[in-house]
């Protein structure tokens, strides 16, 4: 039987924890940013490099089989090369854009449920490694993976076109230019680590045309749900304000311009380094790194 002494203890215990809880919405997205700002270059640097070595071992049969392509693995650094696109916008995500993400998270569980089963309108292919956890040939983790390249895009396209991205046709227009661009990297480095596999082969990296003829349908749904859940002059100021919200995109660059080099898939390794490019002209590429003293330049914590 307890006494009242333990009683005490587990009330204060459990009062110690309350009180280190966020109490608002708003003191949680302080600490989520704060965590984030404070891990950038963990996040953005050493989590790609880092996959680059665990994914490629796994390919090369160096890793033992309990860690080779452990979906598991990938899904939570995945989830965190997530976070800082996921905790930038936040702030910003009201009931409209949440809405919009969810009708995007349905399609695209429903437009992978079809091209699984069906091969429309990807063209056949089929899953090679363990991606997480699998519901009706459908990897659960499969808005986490599509949804982020999508935003990615779109934020990038805002702070490129400037004053042009006022123009709906424009900016649509060059969302989904950028978004297919994106694929043109992703789905050649995934289909040499074995991630899904084309049976019939295709002409670009073993990657069919289909799959972008494809890729402009789903690049198309999702620019359209995004660009109708958030409002464009939000996202300008939050990435003004917010110096780590494309950090999820030096993170692409590195670990999918790394695994495309290592295959010699040059063509994608080039337009790879496209972004990157892209992401210096928005003096966002070097900002993870500012805070190494190798790099030099402005620390990783300050606010532009």
């Amino acid at each position: 039987m307890r006494d009242a002494g333990d009683a005490d203890a587990n009330t204060a215990g459990s009062g110690f924890l309350a009180d280190r809880l966020p109490k608002t919405r708003a003191e949680l997205e302080r600490r989520l940013e704060r965590l984030v700002r404070e891990n950038r270059f963990t996040i953005s640097v050493f989590f790609p490099l880092n996959g680059i070595v665990l994914l490629l071992a796994s390919a090369e049969g160096v890793l033992p089989a309990p860690l080779a392509f452990n979906g598991l693995l990938i899904l939570l650094g995945t989830l965190v090369m997530r976070s800082p696109l996921a905790v930038g916008v936040l702030p910003i995500t009201d009931r409209r854009a949440a809405a919009g993400v969810g009708a995007l998270t349905l399609y695209a569980y429903g437009i992978e449920f079809v091209g699984v089963h069906t091969g429309v309108p990807y063209g056949e292919f089929l899953y090679g490694v363990d991606l997480g956890p699998v519901v009706a040939g459908v990897p659960l983790g499969l808005p986490v993976f599509f949804i982020p390249l999508v935003m990615n895009s779109y934020l990038l396209c805002l702070l490129l076109l400037g004053e042009r991205a006022a123009r709906t046709a424009v900016r649509l227009l060059a969302v989904i230019a950028t978004v297919l661009t994106m694929d043109v990297v992703l789905d050649p480095g995934a289909v040499a680590l074995g991630f899904w596999v084309y049976p019939g082969g295709g002409a670009f990296y073993g990657v069919p045309l289909s799959n972008y003829a494809g890729w402009i349908l789903s690049a198309t749904v999702a620019v359209l749900a995004l660009d109708w859940g958030y409002d464009r002059r939000a996202l300008l100021a939050r990435l003004d304000d917010c110096e780590f919200l494309l950090d999820d995109l030096v993170s692409f660059v590195i670990l999918w311009g790394g695994i495309n080099a290592w295959f010699g898939n040059w063509i994608p390794v080039a337009f790879a380094a496209l972004f990157g490019v892209g992401l210096l002209r928005t003096d966002r590429f070097d900002a993870p790194l500012s805070g190494i003293p190798l790099f030099g330049g402005r620390d990783a914590t300050s606010k532009r």
